[in-house]
Parts: structure tokens; sequence; C-alpha cells
């Protein structure tokens, strides 16, 4: 039995932060984790990848665009070499955090294995060769992350998933000609976006009557749709039956208002969400579930005080820098000795679709505020009068901030449009420091950016 002061569940973002952070304090850390490398499945088939992707496509977007033409009269690219930039932005990372690991020797180590619990303080770890086992005297934190949830349908094995197009080396390595998307999430909405820019014809199937999670403010979700290609297919209110290989590719059986329907495409796409993955032996030594996700605090405490479980674990907000954060929270928990002296705010925690055009939100928006009787004085700045947008012609979406009536402090915020995956930032920020509304516009935000959006926005209240 190895004994050190914590040991980590995984190496993604809900762990090598406090590792990190807990190795500089003096602490002796082991990480276990199954793929033997940091950074979880952010870097290995989601953020890190998918974005390359997106950023790629992107270039071959604005290039069509300017009619920046090639010598053959026609803006050109090559599928392939865009998962080889994907593939080498991962490698690049993947050595760079090699190289981080090396510093923290040798009070943070990292062991590839499979780990289990044996009591709530003792892991045991199967690696290649052997079973070790590991006890914890301080903490564990578990961060085991999440995994692609799979419809229980005939011929789901036949289906792609995001793993086959963001992971290392991927399996699709040619641009279809024709792509059916089961789901409606995040991730479905992105690769829909990707592939619609490339020329594919995509189809993008969800059970329910709107895009994005039911959490997501319907306004919003709504605000952002009207936005997108109209040339990518988005069918609300399908319950998806099977899929089956035909002569000429995939076909997938559906019933929209009591009527059965099919649609054949080169592949099909399950995108339908991630599932909490919880370790062996959780629930043996009592640790509390709910809906297939481990129960905290706002401390990142379950219900044993010494283990921690932040990150996509928990469910609570499945994003890789909210992981990071939580998994300081609970570094920090751990350093006063599993007391809670710091925790986490979920509210002000921002989430981009980086879809075309982007959509980001953060805070409190009308659904929420409605059910919690808030009152909301709204206000919004269009991108069709932003000098940056017109520069690079997308002046299509809005940023919307939300007042508190009774305070008018900002208490939430959308953008969609240029630049959201930045703008959300500087809007969460200030939704954190709970800003009122004459601080928001007396800000000199810099010309000519669309951050001067958020000023303008709120110039109008006063």
């Amino acid at each position: 039995m190895k004994t050190v002061d914590v040991v980590t569940i995984g190496a993604g973002g809900g762990a090598y932060p406090a590792g990190f952070r807990l190795a500089k304090s003096g602490m002796d850390v082991v990480m276990i984790d199954d793929k033997g490398v940091m950074s979880g499945n952010c870097l290995a088939e989601g953020c890190v990848p998918s974005k390359a992707i997106r950023e790629s496509v992107n270039l071959y977007r604005i290039s069509k665009k300017f009619d920046f033409w090639g010598l053959d009269g026609q803006v050109a690219f090559e599928y392939k070499k865009i998962i080889a930039h994907k593939d080498n932005v991962q490698k690049f990372r993947y050595a760079q955090h090699a190289e981080e690991l090396k510093e923290a020797l040798p009070h943070l180590q990292l062991v590839k294995g499979h780990a289990r619990f044996l009591d709530d303080h003792t892991l045991e770890v199967k690696t290649e060769k052997e079973k070790e086992v590991y006890r914890a005297k301080r903490a564990i934190i578990v961060a085991s992350g999440s995994e692609t949830s799979i419809l229980p349908i005939n011929g789901a094995d036949l289906c792609i998933t995001s793993h086959d197009i963001f992971s290392m080396n991927p399996k699709l390595q040619t641009l279809p000609k024709t792509m059916t998307i089961i789901g409606g999430g995040y991730i479905a909405l992105e690769t829909a976006t990707f592939f619609n820019e490339l020329g594919t014809r995509v189809k993008l199937f969800k059970r329910s009557d709107r895009i994005l999670s039911d959490e997501v403010d319907l306004r919003f979700s709504q605000t952002l749709r009207q936005f997108l290609d109209p040339n990518i297919e988005i069918v609300t209110g399908a319950r998806v039956m099977e899929v089956e290989r035909v002569q000429d590719g995939y076909r997938m059986s559906y019933v929209k208002d009591d009527k059965t329907e099919s649609v054949t495409s080169d592949i099909v796409m399950m995108a339908v969400g991630r599932r909490s993955v919880i370790p062996e032996g959780a629930d043996k030594i009592g640790i509390k579930t709910e809906h297939g996700r481990i129960i905290v605090n706002n401390a990142m405490q379950t219900n044993i005080p010494h283990i921690y479980a932040p990150g996509d674990v928990n469910g609570l907000s499945m994003l890789f820098h909210s992981a990071v954060r939580q998994s300081l929270v609970a570094a920090n928990n751990i350093m006063a000795g599993n007391t809670p002296i710091d925790y986490m705010n979920f509210k002000t925690v921002p989430t981009t679709v980086f879809t075309f055009p982007e959509g980001a939100y953060v805070g409190i928006l009308p659904d929420e505020a409605k059910s919690k009787g808030i009152k909301l004085v709204e206000t919004s700045s269009p991108f069709k009068i932003d000098a940056r947008a017109q520069i690079f012609g997308e002046m299509d979406g809005e940023i919307r901030e939300f007042f508190d009536a009774e305070t008018m402090k900002i208490v939430g915020a959308w953008v969609i449009g240029l630049d959201a995956g930045l703008l959300i930032g500087e809007l969460a920020r200030l939704v954190e420091g709970g800003f009122t509304v004459k601080e928001v516009a007396e800000f000199a935000d810099q010309h000519p950016t669309t951050a001067e959006g958020i000023v303008k926005a709120a110039r109008k209240l006063i």
C-alpha cells in the first residue's frame, strides 16, 4: 500500500488544477487516470479539438465571404488537413501538460490505471501490469468526468459520436456529403454548423420542441435558432426509433406527429449529451448520488466531507472552465482541513455555444427570473450598429443585459453573434461583482471592439 495526502480519480479539469495547488502547498498527490495523460475529455475529444476544427472552418467561411479566390476560381480546403491541424494542437498541448507535470514532481504524480473504492480513504488501482493500493490520508477527489450518452435504440452502434470526429486520428477522415445528427444540444448544433459550412447537407433531429437543453432559457434558444443557417434542417418533436445500414448509407427512422418517417444519409451522428462516470465502489462506501450524478455542496464536498466531486461527475455545470474552478474550490477546502472556506458560484459560470454565429449566456435569464419572482429590466445593443461587426460583415445578433429591477444590479446577460465567447467573460465578471447599471455604463470599453456594446446597452437605461 502506498500512502499519500490526496488521491484524485481522473486527471482532467476537475482534478489537475487541485493537484497542482495541493502539490505546491507541499502535499503529496497522486492522480489516477485511465488515459494516462492530463486534461481529460476536453483535450481528448472535446473543447480543444472541436474548436480547432471550428476556427479552421471559420477561416474558410470568412474567405468565402470576402471572395478570397484560389487559382482555380474558388476557395478550397482539404478536410484531412483540418483534421491534421486538430491533431497537432492536441499533440502540442499534451506535450505542454507533460512538461508542467515534470515541474511538479515529486509531489504530484500521474498513474495510468482504473481506480475503484475499497473504503473512504483507500483505492485499488488496476494498471497495465498489476494492481496497486493507494491510501489518501487527507482527501480523495472524484473527478472521473463524463462519457457520451447513447440512446438505447436498434442500430445505435452504427452511429458515430463526437469521439469519432474530434479524437486524435479520428474515425471520420473524409467529408460526408450528407449527415444526420440525433440531438439538439450544443455538441449537436456546433457540429451541424461546422459541417454545413464545409458543404455537407445536414439534418438535425431533436426529441423536444426546441434546440438546446430544456434547462437553457427558452428565449435565448429561440433567438439563437433564428440566426442559424436555414440550410441546416432542424426537425423538433422527433422521436428516433432506429438506425440501419442500407445500400446508399444509413437510414434513420423517427416518429413525428404520430407518423413514422425516415431519412438516409452518408453518416448518422449521435449527439444526445453526456453522462457522469461514477467510480466503481462509490455506492458501497456510501457516496450519495441522484439521477446518475454525485451529489455535492457548494464546497464541492460529497456527503463524506473528505471526499470531493468537482467537474462533470456532479452534473451541475459540465464545462471545462467550470470544472477548473470547482477543482480549486476543493483544493482550498482540503488545505483548510476539509473545513469549507471556499465555495463555487455556479450562477457566474459563462456558457458558450460555438455555432455560427456563437451564442453565450450567464447568470439569471428571463425563465429563471420568472420562476423565482424576480422582476427584470432588460436592455440590448444590436450588432448592426457595432463598428467591429460592420468591419467583419457579421451584423446578426445582439448583446442583451438583465438587471434586477429593485437594485438595478446586473444579474444576467446573453450575447448572440460576433465574439460572443469572449464578451460573455466580461459580462460574467460584471454579474459576479454585482455591478449597477451606472457602473456598467460608465466604463470606457475599447473602440472599435464588440465590447463597446456592453456599455452602449447599459447607457440606454440611464
